[in-house]
């Protein structure tokens, strides 16, 4: 009986898959978020054996399990500048944020002891908030700035004494209006109080292929383009607003290239 109430189900996904591109925009996104914490649960007790606990090195396992998802959803990924990740000891990266698949394209490059300072809400997202805290993610209060501030001190005390990487997104939230919004300035106030380098990487428009507000997820083809690093030894506090806005203007233009689109600036954050 229950294969018979099956039949028309199976009949049908097809139809809807090749006929309703809302239809496809909500499969694929119940898909990636069902499929992530699956990986998830399958990566906590590995992590857990491998390494006692919560570790930067965790992000090995979440990389290896991650990186294959990218073909359920038919995207492809073209990486240049590789170089520039060949850089020892700790460093800040900074790149754009449009969506929840900016992970896909972090796991496709990311470098070895290297994790990513996170919303403190992402803890709670069941089993995908535990592996991130598996992996050494940093968690900041976005609402309170003075616990914001505290956490990128001690966030930057870290880097210099276990000689980890950090992952930041300066816009600081989700940006799919076709550019980049104004940076924070958490990274930089980082980077510069752990005299460490900075390397910013910029992920191509996702709009030829997903489009949250028209509904549409297709296959598509995303560049990363990985920038050279920024060197802040010797820069001070005073200094941010200007690392800030350089970062931005580099940034903002590399996306241009890599996207083939023109579009009209944010323009970069003033305080």
């Amino acid at each position: 009986m229950d294969a018979v109430w099956m039949l028309p189900v199976l009949l049908v996904l097809p139809l809807l898959l090749w006929t309703s591109s809302t239809f496809v925009f909500y499969f694929k996104k119940c898909f990636y978020v069902a499929y992530m914490m699956l990986l998830a649960v399958i990566s906590i007790p590995i992590c857990i054996l491998k390494s006692g606990g919560r570790d930067i090195e965790n992000m090995r396992v979440i990389r290896f399990m991650v990186h294959h998802v990218k073909y359920f959803l038919g995207l492809r990924y073209q990486v240049s500048g590789w170089e520039h990740l060949q850089t020892d000891g700790p460093y800040v990266i900074i790149s754009n944020h449009q969506s929840s698949l900016d992970v896909l394209g972090m796991m496709e490059i990311l470098p070895d002891r290297c994790t990513m300072i996170a919303k403190k809400e992402l803890i709670w997202a069941g089993t995908v908030g535990m592996i991130c805290w598996l992996g050494g993610i940093v968690f900041i209060n976005r609402q309170k700035t003075s616990d914001a501030k505290n956490v990128m001190s001690d966030a930057a005390k870290t880097m210099l004494a276990d000689k980890i990487r950090l992952w930041v997104f300066p816009e600081g939230t989700r940006n799919q209006n076709g550019g980049l919004l104004p940076f924070k300035k958490g990274a930089f106030h980082l980077a510069i109080q752990a005299q460490v380098p900075i390397i910013p990487i910029v992920f191509s428009s996702y709009s030829n292929f997903y489009l949250r507000k028209e509904k549409e997820f297709k296959s598509g083809s995303i560049t990363l383009k990985i920038l050279p690093k920024i060197e802040t030894k010797g820069l001070t506090a005073d200094d941010v607003t200007t690392l800030s806005e350089q970062s931005f203007g580099i940034m903002r233009s590399a996306f241009l290239e890599i996207s083939g689109q023109t579009v009209q600036s944010n323009g970069p954050s003033t305080h």
